[in-house]
C-alpha cells in the first residue's frame, strides 16, 4: 500500500537532501504535524559516508521522547541505515 508521509524541502545531490516527516505518533499521516530528516552523503575514502538526523521531535509533544527512543532504537533510523549500508 502507499500513503503520504511527507515531502522533500531540500534537494541537494550529491551531498544532502531533506525530508518533512509527518508521521504522527501513532503512525498516521498527520499534515498539521512536520518534523525533518537530513540525510547528508560525504566521500570518504573509496566510500561514502551517509548521516541521518531526525530533528524538531519536541512537534510530537508529550510523546516526543518515546518517538526519539523508537527512532534511536535498533528496529529504527539505526537497522535501517545498518541494511541500506550492507546492501550496498
Amino acid at each position: 500500500s502507499e500513503c503520504d508521509w511527507g515531502r522533500v524541502l531540500v534537494w541537494e545531490p550529491p551531498h544532502r537532501v531533506v525530508l518533512a516527516w509527518q508521521i504522527s505518533a501513532d503512525w498516521a499521516y498527520d499534515p498539521d504535524l512536520t518534523t525533518e530528516i537530513e540525510v547528508r552523503f560525504t566521500g570518504e575514502g573509496d566510500g561514502t559516508r551517509v548521516d541521518l538526523e531526525h530533528r524538531r521531535l519536541e512537534a510530537y509533544g508529550d510523546r516526543g521522547e518515546e518517538m526519539r527512543g523508537i527512532f534511536d532504537a535498533d528496529g529504527g533510523w539505526r537497522g535501517l541505515l545498518a541494511a541500506f549500508a550492507a546492501a550496498a
